[in-house]
């Protein structure tokens, strides 16, 4: 059976993301920065019939809790096939580029790049045993610096400089990351899953958690024909297209 780890998977989309990987055969490790909220979404799920599931404590911005779940994980299994980097804050209200301050940007930082940089160091030698690994960092469109480079561009009126440039350097950390295991199987790619209703945006949005999730799940199960080092935002760019960086 193929594994797959996805963090911050205890609600919203990471817990639709754990869900749909579980419907397709995963044994599914659910990163939890709270255990007890990890294991809720598990029996969540359970309800739903998907059992091959287990909640890890996972803190992201904790490298003994990150190393801690590594081994825990490691334990079960000598070989990852999916890892999708899906924990993120934004930042909180208000931000702006001027007035925001250093404890904001290394509070968010630290989570959505840091964090994604230590996971994914953690557990390359898990998905380096695996046949066609596969790497989904959950990125945005707001971070996309040809689409706000147009100032006047009124479908992108609303800005959180803070939260934009974090998931900015993630972008770039996905296409170094890409270009380093570039020759092997690794497929690693950023998708955009959409103006999602989920608390992370007072559930409004444009998109659903369900389409969300499938979004995401199209890039982990990548064939080995599939793109690597890309950019996708369905919502924005309809598919096959990939979206301007």
């Amino acid at each position: 059976m193929k594994s797959a780890l996805v963090t911050g998977a205890n609600k919203g989309i990471g817990l639709e993301v754990a869900k749909r990987l579980a419907q397709h055969g995963f044994f599914v490790y659910l990163g939890s920065r709270n255990l007890e909220s990890g294991e809720a979404a598990v029996r969540q799920l359970n309800g739903l019939g998907l059992t091959a599931l287990e909640a890890v404590q996972l803190d992201v911005t904790s490298p003994e809790s990150i190393w801690a779940a590594r081994a825990a994980i490691g334990v079960k299994t000598p070989v990852l096939d999916v890892l999708v980097n899906n924990a993120g804050i934004s930042g909180g209200q208000p931000q702006a580029a001027l007035h925001a301050t250093l404890e904001q940007f290394r509070a968010v930082f630290e989570t959505n790049v840091f964090g994604v940089a230590s996971v994914t160091q953690a557990f390359i030698d898990l998905l380096q045993q695996a046949q066609q690994p596969r790497i989904v960092n959950v990125s945005t469109a707001m971070a996309s610096l040809s689409l706000y480079a147009d100032l006047d561009n009124p479908n992108f009126a609303f800005r959180v400089p803070v939260y934009q440039a974090s998931k900015a350097a993630l972008n770039m950390y996905t296409i170094n990351l890409a270009h380093e295991l570039r020759g092997t199987a690794f497929k690693v790619n950023a998708v955009c899953p959409g103006y999602t209703q989920t608390d992370f945006t007072s559930h409004q949005g444009t998109s659903t958690v369900a389409e969300a999730g499938e979004r995401i799940l199209k890039y982990a199960l990548l064939g080995p024909d599939g793109p690597t080092g890309q950019y996708f935002s369905e919502e924005y760019f309809p598919a096959p297209a990939t979206c301007p960086w």
